[in-house]
């Protein structure tokens, strides 16, 4: 299965299978997937499992009968929108928590329609099933790890561009900044647990660069613009969990930065506080549309199909900016 910006290859039996299924992780994100299980007549699935780069893990143990497997995928909040395209051919449904959904062709409140894609795992030496995504520059585990952990360092706002799986003094002056700034040893770079405790580094606010926070009880998506004195770029949606802080991947040194962010409830539609949509904006006009966007021109928004929204300037005069979204 060819992907636009991924690829999950896998292979699947039609034959029921007596082992454990297993999905893999080469991408240079942390993800967390969802299956579905086609079996005749009913169509159940669950999520999420949270997987590492270069990590597995066991999503169905034991036999295996279903007529069909199906995968959706997507990229932790701290990414932005999730970079893994959902095309698959099947809508089913699933949470924004953790689910178990028996009877996931009709969607009840607090499920949301998603695109899963039937996969077909290949059997191991071992007689388990396993499942690898990947993207198209094609790593292996160890190119990975240092992807995913090279992608984490740009988003903390450390220089280690470009994202490719190769190691080098850029890269490894961006990682001892970064733990020096946070207070971590070296050795932890080994840990297992590496990744959770780098992501729970970066959405912490930082001295340098912009920073979100929500103090809300609710989800927020939230978009950034850039303006590099010829053209300014509008990117987003950021999901930012309640309690949590994101820093978005602002490259360079822009002359202006915007800010633009809503609270959304489980069925992403906007939260109103006395009617009032609970968002934290200005009055700069700039292009945006409803999925995962990056405008560079924004003139004409309504005729090409885009939304027009209220950016708030950011003022980056002291090097660092934390924003907090609040309840009124």
């Amino acid at each position: 299965m060819s992907l636009p910006a991924a690829i999950a290859s896998l292979m699947f039996s039609s034959e029921p299978a007596h082992a454990d299924l297993k999905l893999c992780n080469r991408m240079s994100y942390v993800i967390e997937a969802a299956i579905g299980i086609d079996d005749k007549a009913a169509t159940a699935t669950r999520g999420w499992f949270r997987i590492d780069p270069a990590t597995c893990r066991v999503v169905v143990q034991g036999a295996l009968t279903a007529d069909r497997v199906l995968l959706n995928a997507r990229a932790l909040g701290v990414y932005g929108a999730s970079p893994i395209p959902q095309n698959g051919t099947d809508t089913l449904c699933v949470a924004q928590d953790n689910f178990v959904i028996a009877a996931a062709r009709q969607c009840r409140s607090g499920q949301t329609p998603a695109q899963f894609t039937q996969i077909t795992p290949t059997q191991t030496d071992d007689g388990n099933l396993v499942a690898y995504l990947a993207e198209d520059s094609e790593y292996d585990d160890e190119q990975a790890r240092l992807a995913g952990i090279q992608r984490l360092l740009v988003i903390a706002g450390y220089d280690a561009a470009p994202i490719d799986g190769v190691d080098g003094p850029k890269t490894q002056s961006a990682l001892s900044a970064f733990l020096k700034s946070r207070g971590l040893a070296n050795d932890i770079v080994q840990s297992p647990n590496f990744f959770a405790t780098m992501i729970d580094a970066v959405q912490k606010p930082s001295p340098s660069g912009l920073t979100w926070c929500n103090d809300t009880p609710h989800k927020v998506m939230a978009a950034v613009a850039t303006d590099d004195g010829k053209a300014v770029t509008s990117r987003g949606w950021y999901r930012i969990d309640p309690g949590k802080c994101l820093h978005p991947d602002v490259t360079g040194t822009p002359k202006q930065i915007y800010s633009f962010a809503e609270a959304v409830d489980s069925d992403n539609r906007t939260i109103r506080i006395k009617d009032k949509p609970l968002n934290w904006g200005g009055l700069t006009q700039l292009c945006t549309r409803d999925s995962k966007f990056e405008v560079n021109d924004q003139g004409d928004c309504a005729n090409r199909g885009l939304t027009a929204i209220g950016f708030a300037p950011v003022d980056m005069t002291s090097g660092g900016k934390t924003l907090r979204f609040a309840m009124p």
